[in-house]
């Protein structure tokens, strides 16, 4: 039976408190879920109070951890303040690359430690608000996160089964157990003299309202970080979250609270109006070959995903052709319209015309809302599934929005280098020419671990193309089929031998030549 704990509740006049106060009213044992996104909209204040109170006394102990978004910095900000051996018996999560610290205990077997796909998650969120049996999706059939393939458990210690395989109406479908959640760590701009918090300065609404309903809805505690505090909130609608949800504030006055772990401020991430005067051509490189290519399978009209990294190359070389305008960008994390912010800041975007929170972004990605994605790819094996989680070394990423989007988007571009490694290109009369090949192939035999699982996708009848800066592959029934080659490119010595199983080739055509002009 899951764990309850019970708190006084707060209602009357919010109890502002400090860090230190707030997070000593945590029990060892409880279940805290902690919003934001990569560098956004985290309480860097109240996980960074929890670590020196446990390092000081001790406790709270055992806490599970439970986020959808990573939060983190690669190093020491975010959820990294909490990878203690004792403050933590089990994370739950959706994304691990920007908390490193959390990944190296998962590995280790330090802690229980589950992967599950960030817009499940934040769903779940909700349900768990609700007190209802779960989420009952498809999404991440198939994949490492499937009950048969492990059901994203990432080490022996972890037994528990979250995730488990149900029929309904004669088909098979993944549920996602709800479990309680005890205390909700959340962030926002102003809270009133009730508690009543409203987001204006922060780049993301994220999932702040399902976790404080779930703590509240099981007898937990919420506390919210905030900048300032004010007398009343003229504009109820403004409201995210309503003060009747809200047990502790913290005012930071500033203090760690910058809206992203890479700016302390941006006043396009929270307007429509404008338009940014700092853009600057990417110089010549094998992502910008990429993003050329991708750009061309995007039409007029289309609403997109772009992930983090190679796929980023889209939205500058839209910027520069003037294409940005004829479609429409998306984050999973909420933003709609504008363009989408990079490093630390992913997960922002640059004057959006909307945003929503991440639950209600991902009912619209997966009910099939999105025309095409564009992810990145750690490896691709013959049959077309995709690894992009595990990084070798020691070292895992975690999935993100990364299955939600791949399973559910009516077509699927994974924008890549072809090997990775010190790869190093030029290119002179429209061809290209490898200067230092990468060192480690992307393309092998069997991918690490399946996130994206090719023959799913091709039952489903997606449409799937890998777009590398040398050749472009596309998806069928029997596995990967060479369409088009990089002018200049030879295809056994640079293609073929450089791939650990041999694709389907017939006549493939040349990638535009203006891909490679400079």
């Amino acid at each position: 039976m899951a764990k309850e704990f019970f708190f006084p509740a707060m209602r009357a006049a919010a109890r502002i408190v400090s860090a230190a106060e707030a997070v000593a009213a945590i029990p060892s044992g409880a279940t805290v879920a902690v919003g934001g996104f990569v560098g956004a909209g985290h309480p860097e204040m109240l996980s960074s109070a929890l670590e020196r109170r446990f390092l000081e006394s001790g406790s709270p102990r055992d806490l599970t951890l439970l986020y959808c978004a990573g939060q983190g910095d690669r190093a020491e900000r975010g959820l990294n303040h909490l990878a203690h051996t004792g403050l933590l018996k089990r994370v739950v999560g959706g994304h691990w690359n920007l908390a490193p610290k959390l990944g190296r205990m998962a590995l280790a077997g330090e802690i229980e430690a589950y992967n599950l796909p960030q817009g499940v998650l934040c769903v779940l969120l909700r349900e768990i608000a609700a007190k209802r049996p779960g989420v009952f999706t498809k999404v991440g059939m198939n994949t490492f996160i499937d009950p048969v393939h492990g059901g994203g458990r990432l080490n022996a210690r972890t037994t528990e089964p979250l995730v488990e395989r149900v029929q309904l109406d004669g088909e098979d479908w993944l549920r996602y157990r709800t479990f309680p959640v005890h205390v909700g760590l959340i962030r926002a701009t102003t809270a009133d003299a009730r508690g009543n918090l409203t987001l204006e300065r922060e780049a993301l609404i994220g999932e702040v309202l399902p976790i404080a309903q779930a703590a509240r809805n099981h007898g937990g505690i919420v506390i919210a970080q905030v900048e300032r505090v004010v007398e009343r909130i003229a504009d109820p609608k403004a409201v995210r979250v309503p003060g009747v949800l809200v047990d502790f504030i913290v005012v930071s006055g500033g203090a760690q609270h910058d809206q992203t772990f890479a700016e302390p401020f941006n006043e396009a991430y929270v307007t429509s109006l404008g338009r940014d005067t700092s853009f600057q051509p990417m110089p010549f490189s094998e992502r910008k070959i990429i993003g050329r290519r991708v750009l061309r399978e995007i039409r007029a009209g289309d609403i997109v995903n772009l992930g983090i990294g190679v796929p980023e190359a889209v939205a500058a070389v839209a910027t520069e052709t003037g294409r940005l305008a004829e479609f429409t960008l998306t984050l999973e994390s909420g933003p709609i319209g504008g363009v989408p912010a990079g490093g630390l800041s992913f997960g922002c975007s640059a004057h959006p015309e909307a945003v929503v929170d991440q639950p209600s972004q991902f009912d619209f990605y997966d009910g099939g809302g999105l025309d095409i994605a564009v992810l990145g790819a750690l490896e691709v094996d013959a049959e077309g599934s995709v690894n992009v989680s595990t990084l070798g070394g020691g070292r895992f990423a975690g999935v993100g929005g990364f299955v939600n989007i791949t399973q559910t988007a009516r077509g699927v571009v994974f924008a890549c280098t072809f090997r990775a490694d010190g790869l190093a290109v030029d290119a002179s009369n429209g061809a290209l020419r490898i200067t230092r090949e990468g060192a480690k192939a992307k393309f092998v035999k069997r991918v690490a671990q399946v996130c994206f699982h090719g023959p799913s996708a091709v039952a489903r009848g997606q449409q799937v193309l890998y777009v590398t800066e040398r050749a472009v592959f596309e998806l069928k029934a029997d596995g990967l089929h060479l369409r088009e080659l990089a002018p200049g490119v030879d295809l056994n010595a640079e293609v073929l031998r450089r791939m650990d199983f041999a694709p389907h080739v017939a006549q493939p055509s040349l990638m535009p030549t203006e891909c490679f002009s400079k």
